[in-house]
């Protein structure tokens, strides 16, 4: 039985996108996928037990939520908490490889009856070097327990890949590494990366699996989402928390250039200060998803009855407009796969993009 663990050059790469569009993938073709996250960085408590956020979700986006073999201790036998670091830093935690222990017989229980098991990784394919639970000794301990275990490294562009980093995890895996998928790639180094980037790649032993072109919608966020993640209150058009934000626009010039901006932007939040009335109407008229109103100023009764009426929801938030946008910011670049539409929306990439057939081949299912 052979298990696949999806890794990554940096955190908020893609992990569990392509760990749930693999998973649909692979029930669709008839196999039995286990799924487990060794280490989890988003502690929560479930029924008692400390669980882990993602992998509770990708747990249930692969119908396995009922399944009583992945209880959320089996899924994540390892959660980082606070506590869990002090007792690292201060040589508390098991010795002798205990955690990778307590990893391992969970593997174990989990992959019992399965065709394949997926194993997620958490941050970087480095993260947890300081306690042991690197990915690297994760997949070298899991290798070989049930079935030979196999590493697809993910590696997001930011301004550009890392293509170095791919060629030390060739180093440091060897055979172990099954290959790399290249994510969110935009148009633009589309055909550089595949018609030069890749091709190097592969002439030192990495397979390319797939290359993933960026997709405004894996990388939006709800406007109730939005708001609840800013700190902030929907004063107008409740019930189109519903709509989608993909990017955002800083309100603060002249009504004239925020026109010319405001026309090249889909799905664009507009961040503007409460009392800048004349953008915010503008915004209005031009169906921007929503108003992101700055500094606790609540907006005049003329924009709050034309935001009811074109339905467009206006959040208050307290911070000024330059710390909402670095907020706005690192949300849009981090904001997890939580929703219906993102899940379908990933499983269509994954399945149009990845070379399925040759990681079946690597695997051997």
């Amino acid at each position: 039985m052979p298990g696949l663990y999806i890794g990554s050059t940096a955190a908020y790469s893609g992990k569990n996108t392509l760990t749930v569009g693999l998973g649909l993938d692979f029930r669709r073709a008839g196999l039995s996928v286990g799924y487990m996250k060794p280490v989890g960085a988003m502690p929560m408590e479930v029924g008692g037990e400390l669980a882990d956020e993602d992998a509770l979700f990708v747990r249930g986006a692969l119908g396995l939520a009922d399944d009583p073999a992945h209880t959320p201790q089996a899924l994540t036998p390892v959660v980082v908490t606070h506590d869990f670091k002090t007792d690292a830093f201060e040589g508390r935690l098991p010795q002798g490889g205990g955690l990778l222990d307590a990893i391992r017989a969970a593997y174990a229980g989990l992959a019992k009856g399965r065709d394949l098991m997926l194993v997620a990784g958490s941050g970087s394919m480095y993260s947890g070097k300081y306690c042991g639970l690197d990915a690297l000794s994760v997949v070298a301990a899991l290798d070989g327990l049930a079935g030979p275990v196999r590493a697809l490294v993910i590696d997001r562009f930011e301004k550009e890949l890392s293509y170095d980093l791919l060629l030390m995890l060739k180093e440091q895996l060897g055979g172990r590494l099954a290959g790399v998928v290249l994510n969110d790639v935009p148009p633009a180094f589309l055909e550089e990366v595949s018609g030069h980037l890749a091709p190097f790649l592969e002439a030192r032993g990495i397979p390319v699996m797939g290359i993933l072109p960026r997709d405004p919608l894996m990388g939006s966020i709800t406007v109730g989402d939005l708001a609840a993640r800013l700190g902030g209150k929907v004063i107008s058009a409740h019930h189109r928390q519903d709509r989608v934000v993909s990017q955002f626009l800083i309100g603060t010039m002249q009504v004239e250039n925020f026109m010319l901006h405001f026309r090249k932007k889909k799905n664009a939040a507009v961040i503007v200060g409460g009392d800048r009335s004349d953008v915010q109407l503008v915004a209005l008229e031009g169906d921007c998803p929503c108003l992101v109103l700055t500094g606790n100023l609540y907006p005049n009764d003329v924009i709050l009855t034309r935001s009811e009426v074109l339905e467009t929801s206006i959040i208050i938030v307290r911070e000024d407009t330059f710390t909402v946008a670095k907020k706005m910011e690192n949300l849009l670049t981090r904001h997890k796969m939580r929703d219906e539409v993102k899940v379908r929306q990933g499983a269509e990439l994954v399945a149009r993009h990845l070379k399925i057939e040759a990681l079946r081949a690597c695997l051997g299912v």
